[in-house]
């Protein structure tokens, strides 16, 4: 009996735990079998599973831990928080279920999912519903894992680099010094070295001759090696048809450059080659911080660069100075680049102060701009509130409430119109009150001298203020008392529940009420187990002190024929007991049978009439429906 008590079996498809009767046999206790839920839920599982969920697997799991764990997992990958810890929370109470499902539902929106589930429906395992969002989550967090997979990669990567190195960085990093120095050698070898120098450069106005010029300096033949390559090409060129044109071609050839030699020498002789250092300090100046000096500045504005000459332009009252101080000695051109660099100066100067002062003002229009925007958004934001707040008042609205609801909208009409009545009420006392005081003012000033007429008047004034001020009171109070009839008509309101918490609520009481006629059967189960345990207990003390008295007399009792006889008797007087007790206990068992017996009869009575009242409410629901297509055919 015992074995059979505490055997761990289960019923499929049962919502709760197995029962069992007085009898220690299980019964079946809310067993509900769907075949369309379970095969959901086994789409739903495998959909978890090839997602990547795998604690879909463990089969000690309830399915509804596996479903709120996957969806959570699939929350969770498309970076979406929920406050919820799924690794210690397995098998959970009702409420803990009912705060997971109400956070996981919270999210949803905010995820944008097209498809709308309650907590009741994931707690109460209606997959039918839970299918659907499931499916929407693991192609949301497979997609979110693509987008995220080659950032991850990049990621990881990156860390990977940064604490190891591979061999062929390593030998890189090895030869990487070697090879900067060996190319900053290179670098400073054949840098550009300045050979001479032009004395008469102002001179020259050809843009192309300057260029010129400017190469031969540096040693470098521009103008010839560029035409001398190209002469050869055409010479090696396999598109030219006859001998005679490539002998006219080198004839031309040869005339160009014998002018671009002489050219070339005529540039040349006006050039002295230059010292060691003369070059040291051209370009000293250029290497200590980027600075340049005051020489190569003066060399700058002999040459007359295109910059200086487009600054001059713009200070034409200085032209004839200019032009005097530069035919001057060496000590004129000096002065007049330093002019030149004062205006320039200035110039920059007065472009930083315009910059400083549009920079100011951007800042100014950049607060602005976040000011209003934060405005917008504290708009936006109310707006969006005050939506919510309209959109629950509608969904609260049903049928016993409507009549509450109406009254209230009046008294809310009611409450803006006096608002708006004590708002114009008190601008038009304010100008009657400016009103009155400027002509107050103004008899004070023209009539000065009569006093009693004054008096009169601005005891009258007086008065008609107390009364507009007591009459402004007035409506404040009745305003005051508005508004508390408004807070405690919602007040009402907010007691009563929705139609959908009502349906939670009752779904919630029914569960508990399983749960506690559950645990009142166990309870009872072991009170009568110990109860027949205790009677067990007391009949075998009984037979254990009647066969150690037995035991004690029986040699005593056998010395003689009297004794003998005696302890017969009281033997047979004991077992005559024992009969008795006996067929006490069958008479109650038989009346416990009869009233099993009688308990079932009512049970099967009452099954009876269940059956005749939902087949008369089935019948009186199609003869309905039958009446109503009557009334419909004859309208």
């Amino acid at each position: 009996m015992a074995s059979t008590m505490f055997s761990p079996r289960l019923i499929a498809g049962s919502k709760l735990r197995v029962q069992y009767d007085a009898d220690g046999k299980a019964i079946e206790v809310e067993t509900r079998e769907d075949e369309e839920q379970n095969v959901k839920l086994e789409e739903t599982i495998e959909l978890l599973r090839s997602a990547g969920y795998f604690r879909a697997r463990i089969k000690g799991l309830t399915p509804f831990d596996k479903v709120v764990g996957g969806m959570t997992w699939c929350i969770t990958t498309c970076n979406f928080d929920v406050d919820i810890n799924l690794l210690f929370t397995e098998n959970s109470s009702i409420g803990q279920k009912i705060a997971l499902t109400e956070k996981i539902v919270s999210v949803l929106p905010k995820m944008k999912c097209p498809h709308r589930i309650e907590p009741h429906q994931i707690q109460g395992l209606d997959f039918i519903h839970i299918f659907p969002v499931v499916q929407w989550l693991v192609k949301r967090a497979l997609e979110t894992r693509e987008e995220m997979g080659d950032t991850i990669r990049a990621y990881s990567i990156y860390q990977f680099n940064k604490n190891n190195k591979m061999p062929q960085d390593e030998k890189f990093d090895s030869t990487k010094h070697n090879a900067i120095e060996c190319l900053n050698n290179a670098k400073h070898s054949y840098r550009p070295q300045r050979r001479y120098r032009r004395r008469d450069a102002d001179k020259l106005t050809d843009e192309e001759t300057r260029v010129i010029s400017t190469l031969l300096e540096f040693g470098w033949n521009y103008g010839l090696q560029n035409r001398w390559n190209e002469s050869t090409d055409k010479a090696q060129s396999p598109e030219l048809e006859n001998q005679e044109t490539i002998d006219g071609d080198k004839e031309t050839d040869e005339d160009q450059q014998k002018q671009d030699e002489e050219k070339i020498n005529l540039l040349m002789q006006s050039m002295s080659a230059m010292t060691p250092s003369d070059e040291f300090k051209s370009y000293a100046s250029v290497k200590s911080r980027g600075k340049i000096s005051a020489s190569v500045v003066g060399s700058m504005v002999s040459m007359q660069s295109d910059e200086i000459q487009r600054v001059a332009s713009e200070y034409a009252d200085k032209q004839s100075e200019l032009g005097q101080i530069e035919k001057g000695e060496l000590t004129g051109g000096v002065q007049h680049h330093k002019r030149l660099v004062t205006a320039l100066n200035k110039q920059i100067q007065q472009q930083k102060t315009v910059q400083e002062e549009m920079k100011t003002k951007h800042e100014q229009l950049q607060e602005e701009y976040k000011e209003t925007q934060e405005n917008l958004q504290t708009i936006l934001q109310r707006s969006d509130r005050i939506d919510g707040e309209m959109d629950k008042l509608n969904e609260m609205e049903t049928s016993e409430n409507q009549g509450v609801l109406e009254e209230l909208r009046n008294l809310v009409a009611m409450n803006e119109n006096l608002k708006k009545q004590e708002q114009e009420f008190k601008s038009h006392c304010k100008e009657e009150m400016s009103r009155l005081k400027q002509n107050i003012q103004k008899l004070k000033d023209e009539n000065a001298e009569d006093d009693s007429d004054d008096k009169q008047r601005v005891s009258l004034i007086e008065s008609q203020y107390d009364a507009d001020k007591e009459k402004l009171q007035k409506i404040k109070l009745m305003q005051a008392k508005t508004n508390r009839e408004i807070a405690s008509l919602q007040r009402k309101i907010d007691d009563v529940p929705s139609r959908v918490e009502l349906s939670q609520y009752q779904k919630r009481f029914f569960e508990l009420y399983n749960q506690v006629a559950a645990k009142h059967k166990e309870t009872k189960q072991f009170y009568t187990h110990y109860n027949i345990l205790d009677d067990t207990k007391l009949y075998r003390n009984k037979e254990v002190n009647l066969l150690n008295s037995i035991h004690e007399n029986f040699t005593q009792a056998m010395a003689s024929t009297a004794t003998k006889e005696q302890f017969l008797r009281q033997m047979e007087q004991i077992v005559e007991g024992v009969k008795q007790n006996r067929l006490k206990v069958e008479k109650k068992k038989q009346e416990e049978k009869m009233k099993r017996d009688q308990f079932n009869d009512q049970y099967l009575e009452l099954i009876e009439s269940q059956r005749l009242y939902f087949k008369t409410v089935k019948d009186f629901q199609e003869e309905c429906r039958k009446n109503e297509i009557l009334l419909s055919k004859l309208r």
